[in-house]
C-alpha cells in the first residue's frame, strides 16, 4: 500500500486510486465567490445607508486586516489537514509582540526576528511531541499550552512593553497604492505553504495522515513527525503574524492575540475556506478566501455600525451555512460523504 497524495482521490484501504474529477464549483471556487458575493452587497448595504464602501481607506484596512488573520489561518490549515488543531495560537502572538518590542528597543530587529520564531518554534515543537508522543488530544493539549502562556503573560506584564522602532513599522503601515506592504509577507507565506502542501512528499504524508492516520501508518509514512512539523510550521506562521502585529502597534500588548480572537477566528477562516476538521481535505488557497470572507463582513458591519452581538450571530450564520455546504456536496447518491 502506497501513501495516497491529497488530489489522488482513494479512499483508504483501496489500491486503486481514482482520479480526481476537477470541480470548478467546489469549495475553494466556492469560498471565493462567497467573498466575492459579500463584497458586492456589502457595497449595497452601505450605499443604500448613504455611505460609500469601496473607497481606497476602506479596501486597505480590509487588506490589512486580512494579513494578521491570514498569516494564523493558514497555519492553522496545514495543522488541521494533519488531522490535529492548535488552540494556544491567540496566547502565543500577544507573548510573540511582548518578545518582539522589549528585544527591539534593547537590541537589534534581526535578534528580536529570531528570537520571535525561535520562541514560537519552541512552542510549536513543544505542542507537536505532547499530542503525539504523550498521546493528548490536540485540543486539550494546546489548550493547556494556551494557558500555561496566559499565566506567564498575566504573571510579567500588566500592560503594553517595550518599543518597536519606526524603521520596523514600515511593514505594518507602508503601502504600494492601495495595496499594503505587509500583504505580499502574507501572500509569500501562504505560497510556501501552498507549495509545500501540494507539491512536496510531506504534504502529501499531511493529507493521508489527516485522512486516515492508520492507513497512512500502514502505507510507510511517519504519522508523528508530519504531526510535530504541522504544528512547527503553525507556530512560524503565528511568529509571522506577531512581528506585523508589533509593527502595527508599535510596541507589544498581552491582549493583541486574544482581543481579536485569533483562534477561534483562524479555525473560523479554515473552517469557511472548505477544510474538514477532521483532517485530510482542503487547502490554504480555501483557507484565504474564509479570511476574506470575514475581513469584509467585519467591515461591513463596522460601517453599518451593526450590534457586536448580532454581528456574531450573523458570522455564526455564515460559517454553520458554509460547512453544512461542503457536508452536502461531499454526499454520493448512497448517502455517504466522498
Amino acid at each position: 500500500m502506497t501513501a495516497l497524495r491529497p488530489d489522488s482521490g482513494a479512499r483508504p484501504g483501496t489500491d486503486a486510486p481514482r482520479p480526481a474529477r476537477p470541480r470548478p464549483t467546489g469549495p475553494v471556487a466556492g469560498v471565493w465567490l462567497a467573498a466575492l458575493a459579500v463584497t458586492v452587497l456589502g457595497w449595497i448595504a452601505v450605499a443604500a445607508r448613504g455611505g460609500d464602501f469601496l473607497t481606497v481607506t476602506n479596501v486597505v484596512t480590509i487588506l490589512q486586516n486580512c494579513v494578521a488573520l491570514g498569516l494564523v489561518a493558514v497555519g492553522q490549515s496545514v495543522v488541521v489537514l494533519s488531522g490535529s488543531l492548535d488552540l494556544s495560537v491567540a496566547y502565543l502572538i500577544s507573548l510573540g509582540t511582548l518578545v518582539a518590542a522589549e528585544t527591539m528597543e534593547s537590541g537589534s530587529v534581526f535578534v528580536a526576528v529570531v528570537a520571535v520564531l525561535a520562541l514560537c518554534a519552541a512552542v510549536g515543537l513543544a505542542n507537536g511531541l505532547i499530542v503525539t508522543g504523550l498521546k493528548v488530544n490536540a485540543f486539550i493539549a494546546t489548550l493547556g499550552t494556551a494557558f500555561i502562556l496566559r499565566g506567564w503573560i498575566e504573571d510579567n506584564y500588566t500592560g503594553p512593553a517595550g518599543k518597536v522602532p519606526a524603521s520596523f513599522q514600515h511593514l505594518g503601515y507602508d503601502r504600494i497604492g492601495p495595496v499594503p506592504v505587509s500583504l505580499f509577507l502574507l501572500l509569500a507565506v501562504a505560497a510556501v505553504l501552498w507549495l509545500i502542501t501540494r507539491r512536496t512528499r510531506l504534504g502529501h504524508h499531511m493529507y493521508a495522515t489527516g485522512g486516515d492516520e492508520h492507513a497512512a501508518r500502514l502505507s510507510g509514512v511517519r504519522t508523528r513527525r508530519t504531526v510535530v512539523t504541522a504544528h512547527l510550521l503553525c507556530s512560524l506562521c503565528v511568529g509571522a503574524a506577531a512581528l506585523f502585529l508589533a509593527a502595527r502597534l508599535g510596541a507589544g500588548a498581552p491582549w493583541a492575540g486574544t482581543e481579536a480572537r485569533y483562534d477561534l477566528e483562524s479555525i473560523a477562516a479554515v473552517v469557511l475556506g472548505g477544510t474538514a476538521l477532521a483532517g485530510g481535505r482542503g487547502g490554504v488557497a480555501g483557507t484565504l478566501g474564509g479570511v476574506l470572507v470575514l475581513a469584509v463582513l467585519d467591515s461591513v458591519f463596522n460601517q453599518l455600525s451593526v450590534d457586536p452581538f448580532f454581528k456574531n450571530v450573523v458570522r455564526g450564520v455564515v460559517i454553520i451555512a458554509a460547512v453544512a455546504l461542503y457536508a452536502r456536496g461531499r454526499r454520493t447518491p448512497q448517502g455517504r460523504t466522498a
